[in-house]
């Protein structure tokens, strides 16, 4: 952070130089008065929010999943059942705690937003100037602000002029020259100057603390949280009144209650997918590790998945779409001028060694050895933003004296007359969003008009790109802007965004995506709000910005997006940073989140399916049979074999979507009941073979029924992870291969050597595998039919 300087000329003294026009000092507060105005606004900061850890943490065992297992656990201690319990508790445990670590982000954007502001500010109090705490500061305070500085709260400009670079908060490209009557954020750098200030608000009413309130408040469900909560209540919907018909039908056959409890318990272990909000979790840290390799950084988790549903992208344009850097465009001379003394005659009216963008932009541009070096500088008057020139004073090779302005074009026109050639070509270069410079020189009193120099803040070289690339991807892009309309349509132009301009503030209601393609003058509150309409029209949207002004928007928007070049504010507001220079970690970060989509919704609709089955084989094998076919013991390593193995898929080998995601659970839904008649098929004729033809007993069908599971759980989950046909699909990952392989090893063993179970001979423990293969490829047609009748995208 950038501490208060003295101001120049001054040593240990705090008292500020003198400022030309000034004819005597306010008096300032008194230390009482400043006292009691702070007990009715408060500090000049930003409040503090309590982490809450505790509550947190505890929140993550209050969920539909959680109260699930909390349920079994409870049931197997009343049972008498400690090691079941164990297992149980440890799966809840490692569940809550994976979701523990995904939050936080919005206390650490207050904190980057509470040190963006000055440690210290020099104040008048009692009559006497002093460095005090900027958190001491209160309304109706008399400040100094010079070369260096932090602004330390919202001010108005008494006297003295100073060049301040607004635009982490404002947006604009270039520094405001700022003269007394204007207005200073909280926040700003001061780059050039010194002026004397009224305060005139401190903390969050501060432009700044508004900002800041802003952020605290952002807030979205994750598609993530809306897809794990739908599909959890359609599974509760659909198995809870399948366990209610099984309880009442065991009941209703006179079943001893010791013998209907195993049975419910059994039945409500089946249709927990314990797995499923770990799954989308450690999908998504693989892939925030991949990303990271490629200059993405996911400050959470939940980022990724939301960077494969976004189809809107609102993006900042200063540092963001341009490199926030003035360059010369254009110079266009005249009076028999070239460009190089076009160029020379302005860097005479500049500071030697000034900050001023301006000023820069012409050193970078000036060759060494150019004509201003035939020219000595006599004399020097740095630029007035009341005047909007500078002027310097210098003579020529022969001692003759010239006079040389730079400034405004309209100022430098109505002191060296023009022609309307000249006009016409002001015209065309602001019309391409360029800041246009007059330059005149000539003996003293009667300058001549030599040339304009068009500046602009270009597109960095990879924006174009970008935004073929997003429209190739099905997202179209929105330019938000704290620019003049014409300078941001001329970068909207530049880079392909298209659509007209929003007119002026206040924006208009019922705003969507493709209503414009540029909101130009626009403040960070209206960021925050038009992510916010797009939203409420049921779009996801992405939001890239640099600034603190656009922390809010970060916040709020599904995805935010901070370039390599973004303040901490702006870092920690966003959930996705991206490391590396330029904007190609956008489309990374898209793709990479589409390819984490379709392995999630693998193991989702894997999950649901087994879910349906589970629970339903367990009704109709209790009406086959009279008797449980499964144990809660059993269902328990099914659960952690399955389940666990399962997440194996978030290594798959996928192919991205093409166009934005978006979780229909209700056509997951309906795909996961029609595959999941298919597997119940299987998996029943299997036990009435053993039933009816084998004249298994009741623990054999049981460790039948635990082996049919699991087999044929493997081979639906090989026909759902193809979105086509299963021989189309890319070749499965060797983490999906080993664990399949370690599933049905393991069940075949535990079946075969009778461990935990009663045993089965090899030769049907083999027939009810090599049967499960073959039902995947039965099966595989139906899936396909299933996909064209209920699309997932």
């Amino acid at each position: 952070m950038l501490a208060q300087a003295a101001p120049a000329g001054s040593t240990s003294d705090p008292t500020p130089a003198p400022i030309p026009g000034q004819d005597h000092a306010p008096d300032g507060l008194s230390t009482a008065e400043a006292q009691r105005i702070s007990a009715q606004v408060g500090a000049n900061a930003m409040p503090a929010a309590s982490p809450q850890v505790l509550r947190r943490a505890l929140g993550k065992l209050w969920a539909p999943i959680p109260w699930m297992l909390e349920a079994a656990i409870l049931i197997q201690v009343v049972s008498g059942k400690e090691l079941e319990a164990a297992f149980i508790t440890l799966l809840l445990l490692a569940n809550a705690a994976l979701s523990f670590f995904q939050e936080g982000r919005a206390q650490a954007t207050l904190q980057a937003l509470s040190a963006r502001l000055a440690l210290s500010a020099t104040c008048k109090r009692d009559g006497v100037w002093a460095t005090l705490e900027a958190t001491l500061l209160v309304p109706q305070d008399l400040v100094t602000v010079s070369l260096g500085s932090v602004v330390p709260a919202d001010l108005h400009i008494l006297s003295g002029a100073v060049l301040a670079d607004q635009s982490m908060l404002t947006g604009e490209s270039q520094p405001l020259e700022a003269a007394a009557g204007a207005t200073l954020f909280a926040g700003a750098l001061i780059r050039r100057g010194q002026a004397i200030a009224l305060v005139t608000a401190t903390g969050t009413r501060t432009a700044y603390g508004r900002t800041a309130e802003l952020v605290r408040d952002a807030h979205v469900v994750s598609t993530q949280q809306g897809a794990v909560i739908r599909m959890v209540r359609n599974l509760a919907i659909v198995n809870g009144a399948l366990i209610v018909a099984l309880s009442a039908y065991a009941l209703s056959h006179a079943m001893p209650l010791q013998a209907v409890v195993p049975l419910v318990l059994t039945a409500v272990l089946a249709s927990i997918p314990v797995g499923l909000p770990a799954t989308f979790a450690v999908a998504s840290a693989i892939g925030a590790r991949v990303l990271a390799r490629q200059g993405v950084l996911a400050t959470h988790l939940s980022a990724i998945d939301e960077a494969a549903s976004i189809d809107t992208l609102c993006a900042d344009k200063t540092g963001t779409l341009t490199c926030n850097q003035l360059t010369i465009t254009a110079i266009r001379p005249f009076h028999g001028c070239t460009e190089a003394h076009v160029l020379a005659m302005a860097l005479c009216a500049s500071a030697e060694a000034g900050q001023d963008p301006v000023e820069v932009a012409l050193r970078a541009a000036t060759e060494p050895g150019g004509a201003e070096a035939r020219l000595r500088v006599t004399s020097f008057t740095a630029f007035d933003p009341t005047t909007k020139m500078s002027t310097a004073v210098a003579c020529d090779a022969q001692g003759r004296a010239i006079t040389v302005i730079k400034g405004a074009y309209d100022v430098v026109a109505r002191l060296a007359p023009v022609t309307p050639e000249v006009t016409q070509e002001v015209m065309t270069l602001e019309a391409q969003g360029n800041r246009v410079l007059g330059i005149g020189a000539g003996p003293p009193g009667a300058p001549v008009f030599l040339g304009l120099i068009a500046l602009s803040d270009p597109p960095r070289a990879d924006s174009a790109a970008l935004i073929r690339q997003l429209d190739e991807l099905g997202i179209r892009t929105v330019m938000l802007s704290g620019d003049a309309p014409a300078t941001a349509s001329g970068v909207a132009t530049a880079v392909g965004i298209t659509g007209p301009v929003c007119p002026p503030r206040p924006l208009p209601a019922g705003v969507l995506p493709a209503s414009y393609g540029v909101y130009a003058g626009i403040l960070p509150e209206d960021k925050f709000a038009i992510v916010k309409a797009f939203e409420g029209s049921g779009h996801k949207v992405g939001m890239c910005g640099d600034g603190a002004n656009d922390a809010p928007a970060l916040r709020q928007a599904h995805m935010g997006i901070a370039v390599s070049t973004a303040t901490d504010v702006a870092k920690a507001a966003a959930g996705i940073v991206l490391i590396a220079p330029g904007l190609a970690g956008i489309v990374v970060a898209v793709t990479e989140g589409r390819e984490i989509y379709q392995r999630i919704l693998t193991y989702a609709l894997n999950s649901m399916t087994k879910k349906m089955v589970q629970v339903l084989f367990l009704a109709i094998g209790l009406i086959m049979t009279g008797q449980a076919i499964l144990t809660p013991l059993l269902m328990i390593i099914i659960m952690l074999a399955g389940d666990v193995l399962g997440m194996s898929l978030t290594t798959d080998h996928v192919h991205p979507s093409p166009k934005p995601n978006g979780w229909r659970i209700g056509a997951l839904t309906a795909v996961a009941i029609i595959m999941g008649v298919c597997e119940l098929l299987f998996c029943l004729g299997a036990l009435a073979l053993g039933h009816y033809r084998l004249h298994l007993d009741t623990r054999q069908l049981q460790t039948l029924a635990f082996l049919v599971l699991v087999c044929g759980n493997q081979a639906t989950t090989y026909v759902l992870r193809a979105r086509h046909h299963l021989w189309a699909a890319p070749h499965p990952s060797r983490l999906v291969l080993l664990s399949s392989g370690l599933d049905i090893l393991l069940a075949a063993v535990l079946a075969t050597w009778g461990m935990l179970m009663a045993p089965l001979g090899i030769v049907v423990v083999l027939a009810v595998i090599a049967g499960a293969f073959l039902w995947a490829q039965l099966t595989d047609g139906v899936k396909i039919r299933a996909l064209q009748r209920f699309p997932l995208n």
